[in-house]
Order: C-alpha cells, then structure tokens, then sequence
C-alpha cells in the first residue's frame, strides 16, 4: 500500500529525457474519490526570484506517474525541466 510519507521527499526524474525534475514537496488528492491526484513540485527559485512574486509550484498528474520506486519517482511528462514556466 502506498501511503502519503512514502512519497513526499522523494526525487521525480522523467523517463522521456533521463533528467531528475526536482523532490516532491506535497501531493494533491481528490478527498472525495480518496485517491491521489497528482504530486507537487516546487519551481526552481534563482536568487533573484528569491525577492520576487512566487510563482506556482508544478503539478504532475498521477497518472503520468509510471513507477514509485524506493529512492525516485518516474514519470513521463514531454516538458523538461527547463521548459517549466
């Protein structure tokens, strides 16, 4: 069973480039359905974003979620890292 501790904090790398897209800071789950939606990542911050407006954090949908592994999370999303706006 996979509950939501087992999750949090573990590395996202996408299958479609091999590239790591950050560490899962939350999850969003349908409280109605109880399942899990989808899990959250945080932008990447540079130093001048650091006083700037915050942007929204990314979201993957579960189901672009192939394998949750021990130590990482694969997903297959067509936008790399740097795409992310």
């Amino acid at each position: 069973m996979l509950n939501t501790d087992s999750i949090k904090d573990k590395e996202v790398i996408n299958i479609c480039d091999g590239k790591s897209m950050g560490y899962v800071c939350d999850i969003e789950i349908n409280l109605k359905e109880g399942r899990i939606e989808g899990i959250v990542l945080p932008r990447q911050r540079g130093f001048f974003n650091l006083f700037g407006k915050e942007s929204e954090d990314f979201v993957i949908k579960w189901k672009d979620v192939r394998t949750v592994g021990e130590d990482v999370i694969l997903v297959e999303v067509p936008v790399t890292v740097e795409q992310i706006p």
